[in-house]
This record gives structure tokens, C-alpha cells and sequence, in this order.
């Protein structure tokens, strides 16, 4: 990875089941590299509980890469083994990284159930014991039966686990806490302890679980040979953890192994505090970010632009963000819901890809479309794509002084600013090399030629609610 680096996360909650992504991918591989991603954040890869229907967080056998007869099919929504390990071995063709997504916070979809007594928590403060010991019945037993014990013969039962959503006995829904055991500690503190997120919640305190994790993890990078991980839901899961198994990974692997986490929440210093924990072994996903695009989006112009990058991640520790706009959690109808409007879309890119700092994350939906619906700018993005490949990010100077109108400019670049609202102009620096130069908006929003004087400045326009990146005239092919 280096400084202009771009990630794309290839897929979207709605995608279907067929065509298979993993072909998919191998025949955009070479388009993916023109166009210029250096990396591709995959799902999931391991079966789930909904088959060829599940988008891969509800994680049954995370050594069924679509291998063998489990929960109703071989291949998995995405595709078969086979074909996964080559849609890898074609984007390392093209010299594009892969980044394999990484869910360990609970196991769903057990063969069998078992008895176990258990307390109920409130919903409020998962701390809160309700009531007595109770004696339940929970579906926590993996035995893998179809899998006949390659790879691992490692047994699931409900001392690897140490709570649950469903008593099975009396066909109850609520947070059940299995009796001796107790949530993490380093997780985040939302509910009290926000520990327990769905189906049979992982106990990392037990050493055999610990053990297998280790062995899995090595597994996975011998047979597919990935360089990053995406790991999922990190803030329920001990902070300690990761930073342990991580250290043991790279030492398996290598030094320069990239790793994102998503911690989902929209305090900086929440993610912050986290890095800390996990001595900076890993970047965040710029959750704050995303939530100022989302604000500016629905708010007709009363968000103060100079603002944008306060409290983000990005301001405060650059070099552990990865930027982005949208993802699959993001998306209509998702529990992180919080889409960001079309015509936003084009200045938040901006903002991320055009810029030297963090490490932009593009979105399939936002270059191919969501639930089957074309895209409306990924023209768009790959103008700003080509930009960031074209340029040397360096010299950058901010005029983010203005509530509705902002820009910056790389030295002998290019030069871009943005309106949320009005149109407007900015007097910006973009080199003494360029004077007597005529710019363009190579997005075309504006048609005005910007002429640069004699000190190396230019007076730049926006309209209202565009974003417009000058560029030398005769760089506008």
C-alpha cells in the first residue's frame, strides 16, 4: 500500500445469489486495475446459516469456503472454494491486493442444542441480571457433521460460548448470560456493555477457544493467500483479543499484513481509546466521517463546511483511517442506515480520493449500482480515481474557511472546491509554474476557463451543490 492507495469494497447487501461474485470478479479484474483499486475489501467467504442466501455475517463454519454440503448447498451466496481461491489468484494478477473479511464475534446455526442455565440481562444494561437462574435450552453444539472433521476436528459445545439470543425450551427471544460466565470488558460500553451482539456470542476467556482461532487463522492465510483482513464488529469483541491474535497472524504471515477493524461508533475518541488498546495494531473505518457527510447531506446548508474534518479520525490520527462514504451497513433498510444522497456523493469522493491524507474505501454500490439500479455517478468516480493516480500528493494547501464554499489545491496539480448550497467562487494557490495557464473543471460542472496569474493564483468557481476540480486545459483528456 502506498500514499495514493485506493480500496474498493466489492459488494453490496443486495447483491443475488447468481451470478456468482467470485466469477464476477475475475472477469473485472483487469477493469479494476485500469481504472485504478489497488486492493478489494471481499465478503465473507465462509458458509453462514442462510446458505446461498446469507451475505456471510451469519458465520456457521468458518472452514467451509463453499467446500462441502452444508446448510442446504456447497458453494456459498458468492460462490464455490475453487472459485474463490482463483478470483484471489486473478486480482494478485493485476496486482491487486485482497482483503478478506473476517468475522469471529459468534457462531450461528448449531447442528444440535443443549441445556444450560442462564441468567436474562435487560436490554438497557446488559450488566443487569433479570431474574433467577433459569435453566434454557440453546442451539450451541457445532459438530460439523458433513464436514467429517477436515481441516479441524474441533467441536463447538456451550462452554465456548457465553451468551445467547434464544431459548429454544420456551420460544423466547431476550439476552440470555450463561451461568459462571461473564461479557468482556474491553468491549464498548453502549447498553452497559455492548459484549453480546447476536447469535452464540464467542468466549475468548477459554483458552480452546483461543487455540482454534489461532489455527484457523493460520489456515485461512495458507490456503487463500490473502494481504489484509477487514475484521467485523470489533467493538463487542475484547479489545485484547485482537491484539493478541493479530500479533500472532502477522508473525505468521508478515509484518506488513494490512488489517481494518469496524468500530461503529461516531465518537472519535471512541476510536481513539480503541487503537490504544490494540497498541495501534490496526486501522479504523472513519465512522465520524461518514456520519458529517451524512449530516451535510439533509442539512439545506446549515452545516458549517469548515468543519468537515473535525472530530474525525482522519484529523486526528491519519494514518490509522480508512475513509469512506457508504457501505453494505449503510445501505436503505439496513440497521446502520444513514444513505448518503446522490447528489452529495460526488463532494464526499472528493473529499476522501483528492485528498493526501487516510486511505479511501470506494463502494460497489456507489460504482455499480444497489439492488439492481445502475449508479448515477461512477463517471464520476472514475475521473476522481484516474486524479489520484495521476498526481503526486504533496503540497497540499486547505481553504476550508467558509461555511458553504471550501476547497484546496495540490501544488502544480489541480485545484477543487465545493458548495453545499450556493455558487461561489475561492482564490486559491496552485503554483507560480502555472502562471498564464488556463484550468478547467474537468468534471465539467463548470464551463468557465480559470486563467492563473502572475503569483500563481486563479479564482475558482462552484455552483451551488456541485464539487469542480481544475486542471491544466490540456490535461483534460
Amino acid at each position: 500500500m502506498n500514499k495514493q492507495s485506493v480500496m474498493m469494497q466489492y459488494f453490496e447487501w443486495y447483491l443475488p445469489d447468481t451470478p456468482h461474485l467470485w466469477k464476477i470478479i475475475q472477469q473485472d479484474a483487469m477493469h479494476l486495475s485500469h481504472i485504478g483499486i489497488d486492493a478489494l475489501w471481499l465478503p465473507p467467504a465462509f458458509k453462514g446459516i442462510g446458505g446461498v442466501h446469507d451475505v456471510g455475517y451469519g458465520v456457521y463454519d468458518l472452514y467451509d469456503l463453499g467446500e462441502f454440503d452444508q446448510k442446504g448447498t456447497v458453494r456459498t451466496k458468492y460462490g464455490t472454494k475453487d472459485d474463490y481461491l482463483k478470483a484471489i489468484e486473478t486480482l494478485h494478477t493485476y496486482h491487486i491486493q485482497v482483503y478478506g473479511d473476517i468475522v469471529l464475534n459468534h457462531k450461528m446455526g448449531a447442528d444440535r442444542n443443549q441445556l444450560v442455565k442462564a441468567y436474562e440481562v435487560s436490554q438497557k444494561d446488559k450488566n443487569e441480571k433479570i431474574g433467577e437462574e433459569k435453566l434454557i435450552e440453546v442451539s450451541t453444539l457445532f459438530t460439523f457433521d458433513n464436514r467429517h472433521q477436515k481441516y479441524s476436528d474441533f467441536i463447538w459445545d456451550w462452554t465456548c460460548f457465553k451468551g445467547i439470543d434464544y431459548d429454544v425450551m420456551s420460544k423466547r427471544h431476550a439476552t440470555f448470560l450463561f451461568k459462571d460466565k461473564q461479557w468482556d470488558q474491553h468491549v464498548d460500553s453502549e447498553f452497559g456493555n455492548f459484549d453480546y451482539l447476536m447469535g452464540a456470542d464467542i468466549d475468548f476467556s477459554q483458552q480452546k477457544v483461543l487455540d482454534e482461532l489461532e489455527k484457523w487463522g493460520k489456515w485461512y492465510l495458507d490456503i487463500t493467500h490473502i494481504d489484509g483482513m477487514r475484521l467485523d464488529a470489533i467493538k463487542h469483541i475484547d479489545a485484547y483479543f485482537y491484539k493478541d491474535w493479530l500479533l500472532k497472524m502477522r508473525k505468521y504471515k508478515n509484518e506488513d499484513f494490512f488489517v481494518v477493524g469496524e468500530y461503529w461508533h461516531g465518537n472519535v475518541k471512541k476510536l481513539l481509546d480503541y487503537l490504544q488498546k490494540v497498541q495501534f495494531s490496526m486501522s479504523l473505518f472513519d465512522v465520524p466521517l461518514h456520519y458529517h457527510f451524512y449530516e451535510i447531506a439533509y442539512a439545506n446548508g446549515q452545516y458549517d463546511l469548515s468543519k468537515i474534518f473535525q472530530g474525525t479520525l482522519v484529523e486526528a490520527m491519519p494514518h490509522c483511517a480508512v475513509t469512506f462514504v457508504d457501505n453494505h451497513d449503510t445501505q436503505p433498510s439496513q440497521g446502520l442506515q444513514s444513505w448518503i444522497p446522490d447528489w452529495f456523493k460526488p463532494l464526499a469522493y472528493a473529499l476522501i480520493l483528492l485528498r493526501q491524507d487516510g486511505y479511501p474505501c470506494v463502494f460497489y454500490g456507489d460504482y455499480y449500482g444497489i439492488q439492481k439500479k445502475p449508479s448515477a455517478i461512477s463517471h464520476q468516480l472514475d475521473i476522481l480515481l484516474m486524479l489520484r493516480k495521476k498526481y503526486i500528493f504533496k503540497d497540499q494547501m486547505d481553504y476550508l474557511d467558509d461555511k458553504n464554499v471550501i476547497g484546496w489545491t495540490q501544488k502544480n496539480s489541480f485545484a477543487c472546491i465545493m458548495s453545499d448550497l450556493i455558487d461561489g467562487s475561492k482564490k486559491m494557490y496552485i503554483g507560480k509554474e502555472y502562471a498564464g495557464c488556463i484550468m478547467k473543471d474537468i468534471l465539467k460542472n463548470c464551463q468557465e476557463d480559470i486563467v492563473i496569474d502572475d503569483e500563481g493564483f486563479g479564482i475558482f468557481l462552484v455552483k451551488g451543490g456541485y464539487v469542480s476540480v481544475y486542471v491544466k486545459k490540456e490535461d483534460m483528456d
